[in-house]
């Protein structure tokens, strides 16, 4: 299944920026960068799960925002693409 992730973490202190540098590391293990802040991970349930929850468990809920759209397993129906790209598609083999 395909979902996106993405994400919104302050950086206005040090530990901001290591959760910041935390959450990008745990997307790139699983899928790839879409955008800044933006992957596209392409994910069986047990990963996803995995995924998401070491996520939860990096994020401050009082200080950063995490949104996950899924947009399942008919996603290429569901994706369109304009302008610069890297040429890069979540499919694509890629290596960790």
């Amino acid at each position: 299944m395909m979902v996106v992730v993405s994400y919104d973490v302050s950086t206005k202190n040090k530990s901001g920026q290591k959760r910041l540098r935390k959450v990008a590391e745990a997307c790139q293990n699983f899928g790839i960068r879409a955008q800044y802040s933006v992957f596209e991970c392409i994910v069986e349930p047990g990963q996803w799960e995995f995924l998401k929850n070491e996520l939860l468990s990096i994020y401050n809920p009082e200080e950063d925002n995490l949104r996950f759209y899924y947009l399942g397993s008919n996603w290429k129906n569901r994706l369109e693409n304009f302008g610069v790209s890297k040429n890069l598609k979540a499919d694509d083999p890629f290596i960790i």
